[in-house]
C-alpha cells in the first residue's frame, strides 16, 4: 500500500511511502484485537473494591432470636448479612485483574488494528513534525491543514518529543504516543493516525518479527 507523503500544512511533497502489507494490510483478528483490549482495560483497573464481611465486623455473636416458630428466616447474631448493619455476603474483595498474553497475540492484534485503520483510508504520512517551542496552535493549525481536526486524531511519532507532546496536551480529542507506546487499544480508540516517515520505519522495524 502506497501513500503520498504530505507536510504538516497538507501539501504533498512529491513522495510516497510505501506501507508494509504484513503489518498494515493482513487480514484482522478480531479475537486477537478483543483479548489485547480486554488485558489493556483490566490493567488499567486498581482493583481495590472491598467490603466487609461477618467475620470482619465488631459485635456480639448472641444468636438474637430462637431458630423456630419466629415466622421468617432463621435469626443469626447481629452481625447476619440478612440483617441491616450486617455484613456483606459475597461482597467484592481486593484482587489483581492482570493476566497473561501470548507476546505473538498482542503482536496480530496489533497488525489488525493498524490494518483496520489501513482499510477504512484513515492513514496519513506527514515527513516530519517538529516545533520549536510548545504551541496548542500549531497542533490545531496542523490538524485542520491534514483534514483530520474532527477525526480524533492519534499522532506517532519514531521519539518522543516534548513540545509536540505539550502541545497537543490542552486538546482533548488529540493523542501523541511514540511508537514504542503503540497499543491496540490505543490504535482503535482514535479514528485517524498520523505517522511521521520515521515512525514508519521504527513500526516496520518493531513489528519485523
Amino acid at each position: 500500500m502506497e501513500l503520498s507523503i504530505v507536510n504538516i500544512k497538507g501539501e504533498d511533497t512529491g513522495r510516497k511511502v510505501s506501507l508494509n502489507d504484513a503489518i498494515f494490510g493482513i487480514e484482522p483478528n478480531d479475537h486477537a484485537i478483543y483479548l489485547d483490549v480486554k488485558q489493556y482495560l483490566a490493567n488499567q483497573r486498581q482493583g481495590t473494591h472491598s467490603s466487609k464481611g461477618r467475620s470482619q465486623l465488631s459485635g456480639s455473636t448472641r444468636k438474637l432470636g430462637k431458630q423456630k416458630g419466629g415466622g421468617g428466616a432463621r435469626p443469626g447474631d447481629i452481625k447476619s448479612g440478612v440483617r441491616v448493619g450486617g455484613g456483606r455476603m459475597f461482597g467484592p474483595t481486593p484482587r489483581d485483574y492482570n493476566f497473561k498474553l501470548n507476546k505473538k497475540v498482542k503482536q496480530l492484534a496489533r497488525k489488525s488494528a493498524l490494518s483496520y485503520k489501513a482499510i477504512e483510508n484513515m492513514i496519513t504520512v506527514v515527513d516530519s513534525i517538529n516545533f520549536e517551542t510548545p504551541k496548542t496552535k500549531e497542533i490545531v493549525s496542523m490538524t485542520k491543514s491534514l483534514q483530520i481536526a474532527d477525526k480524533k486524531p492519534l499522532i506517532i511519532l519514531a521519539t518522543a518529543n516534548i513540545n509536540v507532546y505539550l502541545s497537543a496536551r490542552n486538546l482533548s480529542k488529540v493523542n501523541v504516543v511514540t511508537v514504542s507506546e503503540l497499543s491496540t487499544y490505543i490504535v482503535l480508540n482514535a479514528k485517524s493516525l498520523v505517522l511521521t516517515e520515521e515512525a514508519v520505519s521504527a513500526v516496520e522495524q518493531i513489528f519485523k518479527a
